[in-house]
């Protein structure tokens, strides 16, 4: 089946084919606790990545993430995939040493397809200077790639998603609006401009954003994915005891989102995050119902999202150049976890 495009063969695609956060809560609160000493973060903290303490003040860093394709060139599916991966890592300020490729094929594919996708995930980890040291592949009906990834890093290093200060400015590094985006492409109705500057963001590694944000302080981090910013930022502000407020109007969205939401190109995560987190969050009166469909949407790849003195944080924005924002502050805990503001 040579030239069959990748998005016609998934009916979900990106962090959108996430389980429903729901559906993955109801699983994890019913198994067993892990208890270990050297254990320092698992998946009940709801953090990018399990931490594990190897002694002599280093700690294992080991994430996994994978996905069906949002896009139909199979290179670019594989740049993508990669570097949400290996975004989980740099979320924890660290830095990916090795990976574990991921791949699920359909039979009626050209091998060649595959080739490409493993060709893409290899420049994103040449860049990042992580090994793909090998893998597993099985045959599916769907094709989906991704990567499970190791750091070593220094154990007081370690950034997580609690320890948000009071007084912080919280920074995001990416546009939003990703998942809005490559639901109205695959319905063939995304503007070309839109689509190449979402692919442009969702290829790009986190690791300028990390490197830089190591010249100041990083009380807390987290990256924005599946769960959506208003999920990522409950999440930070659960961890960290304190109430999150977002400024809507300072969100970078990237261009046609909007126009695309009002005439209901959304992702079906969506609506699971709103109906899992939805009552951790409060709006103000007669809010923008198309601004709240873009930050309840899933991204895919998105950006680091950190939480900052507000000196460090105006500083890392002027280094950055163009590519972080300051999107709210955190307040002292408040009667939900995140507050939208206008």
């Amino acid at each position: 089946m040579e030239g069959t495009k990748l998005t016609s063969l998934v009916r979900s695609s990106g962090c959108n084919a996430k389980l429903p956060p729901g559906d993955l809560h109801k699983v994890l609160s019913g198994l067993p606790p892990f208890h270990s000493e050297a254990l320092i973060a698992g998946y009940e903290s709801a953090d990018d990545a399990f931490v594990y303490d190897i002694g002599s003040g280093k700690v294992l860093i080991e994430t996994v993430d994978f996905f069906p394709p949002m896009v139909d060139d199979p290179f670019l599916f594989g740049e993508i995939a990669a570097a949400n991966a290996l975004s989980d890592i740099y979320a924890m300020g660290a830095e990916p040493a090795v990976a574990l490729s991921i791949a699920c094929f359909p039979s009626c594919l050209d091998l060649d397809v595959l080739r490409k996708i493993m060709l893409g995930a290899r420049s994103r980890t040449d860049e990042a200077g992580c090994a793909i040291a090998g893998g597993h592949t099985i045959s599916d009906r769907e094709p989906k790639f991704g990567l499970a990834v190791t750091a070593i890093h220094d154990k007081y290093r370690v950034w997580t998603n609690g320890g948000a200060d009071v007084g912080d400015s919280l920074v995001l590094t990416k546009k939003l609006g990703v998942g809005i985006l490559m639901t109205a492409s695959k319905g063939g109705e995304c503007p070309e401009d839109a689509y190449n500057d979402a692919v442009s963001a969702m290829r790009t590694l986190n690791k300028h954003a990390r490197d830089t944000a190591l010249e100041y302080r990083v009380h807390a981090a987290t990256d924005v994915t599946g769960f959506s910013l208003l999920g990522h930022a409950a999440e930070m502000a659960e961890a960290s005891g304190c109430m999150i407020t977002l400024l809507s109007s300072a969100l970078p969205v990237h261009g046609a989102v909007y126009e695309l939401a009002s005439f209901g190109f959304l992702p079906e995560g969506r609506y699971t995050n709103e109906d899992y987190i939805g009552d951790k969050v409060s709006f103000p009166p007669d809010f923008d119902p198309v601004l709240r469909d873009v930050m309840f949407s899933p991204e895919t790849s998105g950006g680091l999202l950190l939480s900052m003195p507000e000196r460090d944080a105006a500083e890392y924005i002027r280094r950055m150049e163009g590519q972080a924002w300051k999107i709210g502050f955190v307040s002292p805990e408040g009667v939900k976890p995140v507050s939208v503001s206008i």
